[in-house]
């Protein structure tokens, strides 16, 4: 794995999340928190080049965020503020705004965009919710609220539903404490079908990003402490395909563009090696892997 861009942790460049562009270039979101710093919103070109797209307040963290068609950068804020809670957008050559409040008692977290471009999903990882949000404008809806969304009995870090990927008509979530990941149908009517497990045994599971656009293969990232990527096939089988021994340090997310995977690794323990990974993707290598977990 090559490091794609490096950061300085001590001033609150914890990578989150990533959205790679049409473009080739990055959408991340940085904590800010981790180093008591305000959060941010960056754009890294595909030669380095840093701009930062949005600053927020102190206290506050960027976590998940999109993009739609017309190139708006969609992203979540979590803030005890009930003034900034919620879903944003930042419209091509526009100022941010929110688009739709969200509970301030929450933890606003994965992000993601129906194929139509008129839906918006935000996971709420301490309440165990999905949200709907029309990009039209508008209330935010209560779109699903399940026991497997919630945090699992017991967990040391409660934190339920985490990452969101919009594929195939279907909402896909996971659930960090839990270990699962999940799909959902979406109906005609727009709401949510029967879920079904995909797969467990997937500790600190966080946020997750598919192959390509018709297939089910999934990259998870599994943050602190289990600290590595796994593979998801279709029928559940999964095993791990990058740990610490490739550099990975409290990985938060994947993306994948083409051949390239890359890797946001919050870097969360000593040394606080924040940073974004990029390799290339094996496909023969992902299917004759022997080490099932």
């Amino acid at each position: 794995m090559k490091t794609a861009a490096a950061f300085d942790f001590s001033s609150g460049d914890s990578p989150e999340n990533v959205t790679v562009n049409p473009d080739g270039s990055l959408t991340v979101s940085l904590l800010g928190v981790t180093a008591n710093k305000p959060p941010k919103l960056v754009r890294i070109t595909s030669s380095g080049q840093r701009t930062t797209l949005v600053g927020g307040y102190l206290g506050d963290q960027i976590t998940g965020n999109t993009r739609g068609s017309d190139g708006t950068v969609y992203y979540n804020v979590d803030s005890d503020a009930p003034s900034r809670a919620g879903v944003w957008e930042l419209p091509p050559r526009g100022r941010p705004q929110r688009l739709a409040a969200l509970p301030a008692d929450g933890l606003p977290n994965g992000l993601a965009i129906d194929r139509a471009g008129r839906t918006l999903y935000a996971a709420d990882s301490i309440n165990g919710t999905v949200w709907a949000v029309p990009v039209s404008g508008g209330s935010a809806r209560l779109w699903l609220t399940d026991p497997e969304l919630t945090p699992a009995p017991g967990a040391s870090l409660k934190l339920g539903v985490n990452g969101v990927r919009f594929h195939k008509d279907a909402v896909w979530l996971s659930n960090y404490s839990k270990g699962t990941l999940l799909r959902i149908p979406v109906t005609a009517h727009g709401a949510p079908g029967r879920s079904h497990t995909v797969a467990d045994k997937l500790p600190d599971v966080d946020d997750f990003s598919f192959l390509n656009n018709h297939s089910d293969m999934v990259f998870a990232a599994q943050n602190d402490p289990a600290d590595r990527v796994a593979v998801v096939h279709p029928n559940g089988t999964h095993w791990t395909v990058l740990t610490i021994d490739d550099g990975l340090a409290s990985p938060t997310t994947t993306s994948v563009r083409g051949d390239q995977l890359y890797i946001a690794n919050a870097g969360l323990n000593a040394p606080h090696d924040a940073k974004l990974q990029r390799g290339t993707i094996n496909l023969d290598a992902l299917s004759a892997h022997p080490r099932y977990h």
